[in-house]
């Protein structure tokens, strides 16, 4: 009877944490001083309305993820002690107990560019993309962030090629923003979405911010958009020597520029602190962007 309702318990807390929003306000909450947070200060850091963090905190607290503490006329919420192992699992934010295994991240990437890159090669790109990643990012699913920054790298720098390189068979584009957590994601999310397999879309950031934007993620997932593992990444030259077309979007001039290489600098709000409804509004002037970009590739 016991496991019956554990395993029923277990799946309301999944389903909970799927939603990104609630998977974001449960990250604040860990992050807080004293690992509690009110409603009003979760609402300011996602810029959303107090009554949508209160419908969040509702479903949390009842399949068990929270726990309410109140204070006065306050109500803190903090992460249930006993559901902790099982949230930081799904939501990837277990604590660092051992070194990441860099080494067989190395071993694996060798393995998969065989013939293509030395293991030497492989180990610098590793090494220099982990401290990229620390440095945007910091610990946050470290090991595997570097593993994927890491193989975009090497594939870029495959796909630049030499000067006697067979054509492309699909063109690049790389999509640029300050955080790579707005406008570049939501073009590259719907580029994906239209183009499939017939273009490679990349994304970068002049100064990346830790994870893509909550109202990003829902914005595209309101259009059937998924963003998949994607998160923030630094710019970096062999993602541009590797692009067909770069667009930027508010970063200035930190792109680089390349002979053969097709620059377009979008004006486009920055969606970072606007309501949903603008955010929408930045979603469908990218779309159509993105729609006209297609159409010329």
């Amino acid at each position: 009877m016991s496991s019956a309702t554990g395993s029923a318990t277990d799946a309301g807390a999944l389903t909970a944490l799927a939603d990104p929003t609630r998977a974001r306000i449960v990250r604040l909450i860990q992050d807080a001083d004293g690992g509690r947070a009110l409603v009003g200060r979760l609402a300011d850091a996602l810029h959303l309305r107090q009554p949508t963090i209160s419908h969040h905190m509702g479903v949390l607290h009842a399949e068990g993820v929270v726990v309410r503490e109140r204070e006065g006329r306050r109500v803190w919420y903090s992460v249930n002690p006993d559901e902790s192992d099982r949230i930081a699992a799904v939501l990837g934010t277990a604590p660092q107990t051992v070194e990441p295994d860099f080494d067989r991240v190395i071993d694996d990437l060798a393995e998969r560019y065989r013939g293509r890159f030395s293991r030497e090669t492989v180990a610098r790109c590793v090494a220099d993309s982990a401290d990229l990643m620390r440095a945007s990012s910091g610990s946050s699913l470290l090991t595997s962030r570097t593993a994927a920054f890491a193989a975009s790298r090497l594939d870029d720098v495959a796909s630049a090629g030499a000067p006697d390189a067979a054509p492309k068979s699909r063109p690049t584009v790389l999509f640029v923003c300050v955080q790579n957590a707005g406008r570049s994601q939501l073009a590259a999310g719907i580029l994906r979405q239209l183009a499939g397999d017939r273009v490679t879309v990349r994304t970068a950031g002049s100064a990346p911010a830790s994870e893509v934007r909550t109202a990003v993620v829902t914005a595209l997932d309101e259009i059937g958009v998924t963003l998949g593992g994607e998160f923030p990444k630094p710019l970096t030259d062999e993602a541009v020597r590797a692009a067909d077309v770069v667009v930027t979007m508010g970063c200035g001039d930190a792109c680089p520029i390349y002979p053969g290489t097709r620059y377009e600098d979008w004006e486009i709000a920055d969606p970072s602190g606007q309501p949903m409804a603008a955010v929408r509004a930045i979603r469908d002037e990218i779309d159509g962007r993105v729609r006209a970009l297609l159409n010329v590739l």
